[in-house]
């Protein structure tokens, strides 16, 4: 694998630091003994400069090593995390601009302190082996941390929309699917073909697969209007964008870099951005959020009227608030469940706000009393006894047992794979706080606190192995987490006692 220059500097001055401490010299003896400059051996070790050949000839004679041992690029082994890291994908494929972080920056932290650093990143790379943490997953967990710092909201996309919008579809037109099509077909050159999972099954997990060498779109013949038309919104999206490094599948089966995950999500942003107008939203937002009483059947005819899933619509929604509201204490989360079953699996989540709420927690069993799973136990029992097949919107105030802050959620259920009895609730959390209340008349009533005839109330906790409600009658598991914390903390009272 040819490695990129400054990363060869890189590992050229952490072997020669690691071998000159070895031998124990400073960096002053090993600059008198080879002839150099103390300044200049410096450099070399932060891998700010590679030496010509005799003055690694030089250094070698200096250290008593011979010359290939020493321009070799194999690393001792406590150093070797940093060559992993080095030769792996990471440092060429992530654009750590994005987060703020300069390259130079991170491998003179390298260069600084190796050890540490080395020590540091077999952790990491440990963990993530313990928790079959995959390329994909890393990739995945990276963006939401991107999205998070800008409160996912991204004025440069939104422009590329408005753009789109006022030549394609002026006068507040709707975005329709025949629009979509006609330019995929006539300014993009991409043919549009459906694919049907009986006669290819292998294919029954894929909405869509792109075919560049023949500039076709398949798509399953199985998808509901809604999410062919945003199908074809995000792939107009990778053309009027230009983005041409991108995954061909969606869902897609693997990722190649985080540059796909990334324009991947350029496009479905801007799909949302078109499907659903901000200066729409925002409108129809306010007029909800001015209303004295809340009501869950406004709120699903707000997604109906934007044509969109309930997933794409807070996800839309999640755009807007904190940049036209100043509402950016918010999470989101989906959760995926079989009828049936008593499993729930948390299959997104992306946190703005740094406070409680679900996470992806390892072995334990989340709380229960969240509306995001009354919801779709209660949709579970309307399918199952009563031949419901629609969609069902609930919102509820939750106070944290342990903290006492409060959120509001809202959260949609529906069914999302018939073909595999599977349904979904997503969610959207908002910190119940003076701001919020502001935004939101209908959580203000005479009393100054939100009716509960309007919105339920329920005490709720992080995890059950973690909870001290121990009336719960929706436990499933015992809490163990809290008990060991507290025997914890009851030996060290005990041996504070000892004299």
């Amino acid at each position: 694998m040819n490695l990129p220059a400054d990363h060869i500097r890189l590992l050229f001055g952490l072997k020669l630091r690691q071998l000159r401490l070895d031998k124990g010299l400073s960096v002053s003896e090993l600059a008198q003994k080879s002839g150099l400059s103390i300044s200049y051996v410096t450099e070399i070790e932060k891998g700010r400069k590679y030496p010509k050949a005799d003055k690694i000839s030089a250094l070698a004679n200096a250290m008593q090593v011979d010359y290939d041992s020493l321009v070799s690029l194999k690393l001792s082994k406590k150093l070797e995390p940093i060559s992993d890291l080095l030769r792996s994908k990471f440092l060429t494929e992530i654009p750590l601009e994005l987060f703020g972080i300069d390259p130079s920056d991170l491998l003179e932290l390298l260069a600084e302190a190796p050890a540490k650093v080395s020590a540091m990143i077999r952790t990491f790379m440990d963990i993530a082996l313990s928790y079959n943490m995959s390329v994909e997953r890393l990739y995945l967990t990276m963006l939401r941390s991107y999205q998070e710092m800008h409160d996912n909201y991204f004025p440069e996309i939104e422009a590329e929309a408005d753009q789109f919008l006022s030549e394609f579809a002026p006068s507040d037109r709707p975005v329709e699917e025949a629009l979509l099509v006609n330019l995929l077909k006539t300014r993009y050159d991409v043919r549009i073909e459906q694919f049907d999972t009986l006669t290819h099954p292998e294919l029954v997990s894929l909405r869509s697969v792109y075919r560049p060498e023949q500039h076709t779109l398949h798509m399953n013949v199985g998808l509901s209007v809604e999410q062919r038309i945003f199908i074809l919104a995000r792939e107009v999206g990778f053309q009027f964008l230009h983005l041409k490094n991108r995954p061909y599948t969606y869902s897609w089966v693997e990722a190649e870099s985080f540059e796909q995950i990334l324009n991947n999500y350029k496009a479905s942003y801007f799909a949302g951005a078109i499907l659903i107008r901000r200066d729409a939203l925002v409108t129809k937002v306010s007029q909800l959020f001015a209303r004295e009483t809340w009501s869950s059947e406004d709120f699903l005819q707000l997604i109906s009227d934007f044509g969109a899933t309930p997933e794409r619509f807070f996800y839309r929604l999640s755009n807007v608030l904190p940049s036209h509201f100043g509402i950016d204490q918010l999470f989101f989360y989906r959760f995926n469940h079989v009828p049936g079953q008593t499993t729930f699996k948390l299959t997104k989540e992306m946190h703005l706000s740094r406070q409680q709420g679900p996470r992806g927690i390892v072995d334990e069993h989340f709380c229960r009393r969240w509306i995001a799973w009354t919801i779709l136990q209660e949709l579970q029992f309307l399918q199952q006894n009563k031949g419901f097949d629609g969609t069902l919107c609930h919102a509820q105030l939750s106070e944290y047992a342990d903290s006492g802050s409060q959120y509001l959620i809202i959260s949609v259920a529906h069914p999302f794979q018939p073909e595999f009895q599977q349904n979904m609730s997503v969610s959207m959390c908002f910190a119940v706080n003076d701001n919020l209340k502001s935004k939101m008349k209908f959580l203000n009533a005479p009393n100054g606190v939100a009716s509960l005839t309007d919105i339920p109330f329920r005490v709720v906790n992080q995890t059950c192995e973690r909870c001290g409600i121990f009336d719960c009658r929706e436990r499933v598991a015992a809490p163990t987490v809290l008990q060991k914390k507290r025997q914890f903390e009851a030996t060290k009272k005990a041996m504070e006692k000892l004299k």
